[in-house]
Order: structure tokens, then sequence, then C-alpha cells
């Protein structure tokens, strides 16, 4: 056959592979390489944890209707193994402003076990080492990385070891404050969605996080979207699915083609488990500022 022909014939079928295979989510090695737990709806859902390090347990879940694919952890935070890392975005020996980071570099780069990204920011890139500015406060190790940014709400974690959920403004001093992350907006609040969310049916990848009703509980949270198998979730959805997670309270962070929950695999390899669209390039993560992470502290881990 002629070669210029058999390329003619072939080159539609190869557009629609390219295709299928951009919208696709593939199994990962290790946690989340069995068929996600499906149900019915948001409120059908029963978390089937399965542990990933001591303190810190993982599920991967589908839903029917809406048609949504998520991911999310859960974190002990009493547990003596665990710690929390959070950063302003990557180093930058010139000056104080952070520089642009990928979650999937700033788990590898500062020995995590997964971390996911947080704070909204004022540029979108997907080049790494960008200067970049945090649109809402970090506080890493006690020390103020980021200011407040009175708009929004933020994640806190306090020397005593409770974390809240509290409007930036709330913030007048970081003294018993160990780290904290801004978002957008406390999206749960007392096991309630709040009144926020009951009238915003815009559809978005999510990124968000929860706390349990009795504080011990961290829960991380990043739901796909823009893909024909997960469609993303509105304010509403993703915080009723933080409630079915057993949060009683949760923020909605930076979403859309930021949302990346990065786990640190078994094999040592890390890379994002939900599928990132950045750019409308699905599996293109995109290089954010604030992150929050979870170190493993038990020596057990070492090598």
């Amino acid at each position: 056959m002629n070669i210029k022909i058999l390329f003619t014939k072939s080159f539609p079928l190869l557009l629609i592979t390219i295709f299928f295979l951009s919208c696709t989510t593939f199994p990962q090695a290790g946690y989340g390489q069995d068929l996600p737990a499906s149900f019915s709806s948001i409120t059908s859902i029963v978390p089937q944890w399965q542990p990933l390090a001591e303190g810190v347990s993982y599920f991967h879940g589908k839903i029917e209707s809406p048609r949504i694919e998520f991911w999310s952890l859960q974190i002990d935070l009493l547990s003596p193994n665990i710690e929390i890392v959070v950063r302003s975005g990557g180093a930058n020996t010139e000056s104080n402003r952070p520089t642009s980071t990928k979650v999937s570099s700033f788990v590898r780069d500062n020995n995590l076990i997964a971390g996911i990204n947080t704070v909204p920011f004022d540029i979108s890139t997907s080049r790494e080492g960008q200067p970049i500015m945090n649109m809402g406060i970090v506080v890493s190790g006690g020390v103020l990385l980021s200011s407040a940014n009175s708009r929004y709400d933020a994640l806190v974690f306090y020397k005593d070891k409770r974390a809240e959920i509290v409007n930036q403004s709330a913030i007048r001093s970081i003294e018993n404050i160990e780290n904290a992350v801004g978002g957008f907006y406390q999206i749960l609040i007392n096991g309630e969605p709040s009144q926020r969310t009951l009238n915003n049916e815009t559809r978005h990848p999510r990124s968000a996080a929860g706390i349990s009703d009795d504080g011990r509980y961290l829960y991380l949270l990043v739901i796909d979207g823009r893909r024909a198998a997960s469609i993303g979730c509105t304010e509403n959805e993703t915080a009723l699915l933080l409630l079915q997670l057993g949060s009683n309270n949760g923020i909605n962070f930076d979403g859309g083609g930021s949302s990346a929950l990065v786990i640190r695999f078994p094999d040592e390899s890390i890379r994002p488990v939900n599928m990132p669209v950045h750019g409308n390039l699905p599996g293109t993560e995109r290089a954010v500022a604030g992150c929050l992470g979870i170190r493993i502290i038990n020596p057990s881990r070492e090598k």
C-alpha cells in the first residue's frame, strides 16, 4: 500500500487514540491501582480507608451521579509520627518572594509522603522557578511567609496541636500558630454546607481540606474535573463530600488547573494521584505557590 495513503487513513485513528488517552486517568502503581470504590451519589459514600503510612490513610472513590472521581487522605493529627509541613512556594535566594513550584516537587524536596496545593496566587504557569505571590496567609514553622488576605479563610494549625478554619482577618498574631495556609472560603461549617455554597453551580476540579468534629483528623481532598469521567464539583458538592469523608468543617483551596494531590508511592516514585489539567492539557501539573504536606517522622521509614 502507498505510504501516503496509509498515513492518511491512519492519522484520524491516531488523533482519536491520543484524545482518548489524554482524557483517561491511568491506574497508579501501589495506592489507587485497584478500581475505585463506586457510589451512586455523594450522600451514599462510605469511605474505605486503606493505610498509606502510620497515621495516614488513603481512599479513592467514584460517584455515578454526578460523574465525579476523587482521592482523599485521612491524617491523624495526634499521631507522634505525623508532621505538618507548609511552604510558600519554591526557594528564592535573590528575594523574599517565593517561586512557582509543582506539588510533586514540594513533596520530593521536603521528604514528604503527600502534599496538596492550597493558596490562590497571582500567575498561571507550568514553569517552576518563576516569581510568584500568594494571595493569602502562609505560616511555616511559626514564621510568617505571606501576609493574611482578609477576604478569604485559612486552615490553621496551632502549637498545641489544634486545627481550625478561620477568616484570615481574625489572625491578629501568629504567636500560637505553628502552620497556616490560606484558601478561598470555608464551605462546611459545623456539619452543614455554608450558605455561600447553596446557589453556586459552577463546576471545577477542586482541592479542599476538612477537620473532624473532635479535631483529631485532617482530611485532604482532590476532585478531578474537565474530563468525561469526572466533571468536577460545585462548592456545595465539595462540602458534602468532605462531610461524608468525616469532616465537620471544611475549606475550599485553590482549584481548577491548580488541583493536585501528590503521593510518595511504596516504590518511592512521586506523582499526582489525580489528573491535573493545566492549560487544557490533561496530565500537565501546574506550578503553584503555597502547599501543605505530610511528613512521616517515624525512624522506621528512614533508609
